[in-house]
């Protein structure tokens, strides 16, 4: 018979967070999160200023078999004029009992929460987290930031009745496999654009704060159109900000300016995972703090996080100079393989770019509904 606990304690809690490290021991592909961060992200993050999140573990008698988390974002309500919620964090062996249990507790809790719409998911807490469950693409792990799970997945979601909302797209470059026409272009680019005083530049990290303020808006503005989208409070960007400034390389934080104005940017991560998949269990005591701190030579990718452009200032041209810049230094640095995305399956020009340098459409993840 399978109970759910309802997830209070600290206990139950790290419980949670260990969850996935014992249903994947034996993949190849799985990348443990640092616990320190699932745990500070479940507990300490501003999401939880306004929003509501509360996670479950399913246990077969003594040994769990399940986790998922049931999530009220009350900011992607009033965004959007609905009334759904969202799950999330969702780990399950391949039972549907199981997970059609996990499933229907969600449910239970967002209808006495007074959701009355759909049942979306998975999100980790919304799509500015890491979301989407893998249904293509299971023959290598995930890039920083990105989800992963086992190809039956799919089963037990769509077996509770859940139907596709809208598809992400990874995409992929091994070795020098783009078209470097940005590159060859880069000078005659910039030029045009320094004609509407538009320059492309470097972040400066000596002055973070106030670039990180400068960037607000583009970030809150270049995919307000996107599906799912909900803008980051104040506090959960600064939260963001200060998460990144840890492991960005300032070459390939790059935006675009105009007279004082940040416009665009386009950032780049160094690919962390390369070093998290030799962290057991995601603990950085005793040892993994030295894997982390020494490992950062071994890596060996970067995950293109994000490009977005003010909507009046696209199609100038901007786009192509931050693509340029970042596979210009992709290559100085000597990087083997490169990801981008994820994209939405529907956003044409963004990925007609990333066509035309020849990336590969290799993941794709599905965010889910289903009316509660």
């Amino acid at each position: 018979m399978i109970t759910i606990v309802t997830v209070k304690s600290k206990k139950e809690l790290a419980s949670f967070i260990d969850f996935p490290h014992d249903l994947y021991k034996d993949d190849p592909y799985y990348v443990p999160e640092l616990f320190i961060a699932q745990r500070d992200l479940l507990t300490k993050h501003p999401f939880h200023k306004h929003n509501t999140v509360q996670p479950f573990l399913a246990y077969d008698g003594d040994k769990i078999v399940g986790r998922i988390a049931a999530i009220l974002n009350n900011g992607h309500n009033e965004y959007s004029h609905v009334n759904d919620g969202f799950f999330g964090f969702f780990d399950c062996i391949n039972d549907t009992n199981v997970s059609n249990v996990l499933f229907e507790t969600v449910t239970k809790w967002l209808k006495e929460k007074g959701v009355t719409g759909k049942l979306l998911g998975p999100t980790n807490f919304s799509t500015n987290e890491p979301c989407g469950l893998l249904i293509e693409g299971f023959d290598s792990s995930p890039f920083l930031m990105n989800t992963y799970n086992f190809a039956y997945y799919a089963n037990l979601v769509e077996n509770f009745g859940f139907t596709k909302d809208v598809d992400l797209i990874g995409w992929h470059w091994e070795g020098q496999a783009y078209d470097d026409k940005s590159v060859r272009l880069l000078n005659s680019l910039e030029e045009r654009l320094k004609r509407n005083d538009i320059i492309i530049r470097k972040i400066n990290l000596k002055n973070f704060k106030e670039e990180a303020e400068k960037l607000r808006e583009v970030y809150n503005s270049a995919w307000d159109k996107n599906t799912g989208f909900v803008p980051l409070t104040n506090e959960e960007y600064d939260y963001l900000a200060k998460d990144l400034k840890l492991i960005l390389d300032p070459d390939f934080a790059i935006v675009a300016e105009q007279r004082g104005k940040i416009v665009a940017f386009g950032l780049a991560l160094p690919d962390y995972n390369d070093i998290f998949k030799k962290i057991k269990r995601g603990r950085l005591l005793p040892t993994g703090i030295f894997k982390l701190l020494f490992g950062k030579k071994s890596i060996t990718g970067i995950r293109i996080y994000a490009l977005g452009v003010i909507e009046d200032y696209r199609k100038m041209g901007i786009e192509a100079c931050l693509y340029g810049t970042i596979i210009k230094q992709y290559k100085a640095k000597g990087y083997k393989h490169a990801e981008a995305g994820w994209t939405l399956e529907n956003n044409d020009m963004m990925n007609r770019a990333i066509e035309a340098i020849k990336g590969d459409p290799y993941k794709k993840y599905r965010l889910y509904q289903k009316a509660i």
